[in-house]
């Protein structure tokens, strides 16, 4: 009888994409059939003991059959889209401002043109977003 991985390069394999980036580990001997999400031998690789013990500790790429420690790419948020994003805790802010009669106070107001400025595009030399203000609502004046 025939284990269903012996078509596979190892026991312990790692799964990974074109980039050469290790997307998963399988330990075959884990499972009676071959399960249905395991890509075919070829987009595997035999994972070395050294390897296998230390698959925890951080990303992992495969070139050429050799691992070593992958760092992602860092994503950098365009600062518009961070601005219509903080556009929602402030409509939050509204919200909460009008269901207790509050108003939204100097510092907040200046926030909101700020990041309104900075969301619909008449704002472009600024690089990063305002703090936030640590006062946002003061009792409306009647």
């Amino acid at each position: 009888m025939s284990l269903w991985y012996s078509t596979y390069p190892s026991t312990r394999l790692a799964v990974f994409g074109s980039d050469g980036v290790v997307a998963g580990w399988v330990e075959c001997s884990q499972f009676a059939e071959k399960p249905d999400w395991l890509p075919a031998a070829d987009q595997t690789v035999a994972v070395p003991d050294d390897v296998w013990e230390n698959r925890a500790t951080g990303y992992w790429q495969v070139k050429a059959g050799v691992f070593s420690q992958y760092t992602p790419l860092a994503v950098t948020v365009p600062l518009k889209t961070q601005a219509v994003s903080a556009q929602a805790w402030i409509q939050q802010q509204a919200n909460l401002a009008a269901a207790m009669g509050e108003v939204f106070t100097a510092d907040m107001k200046a926030y909101v043109k700020a990041i309104s400025a900075i969301a619909n595009g008449t704002d472009t030399t600024s690089t990063a977003l305002p703090a936030q203000p640590a006062d946002v609502m003061a009792a409306a004046t009647t």
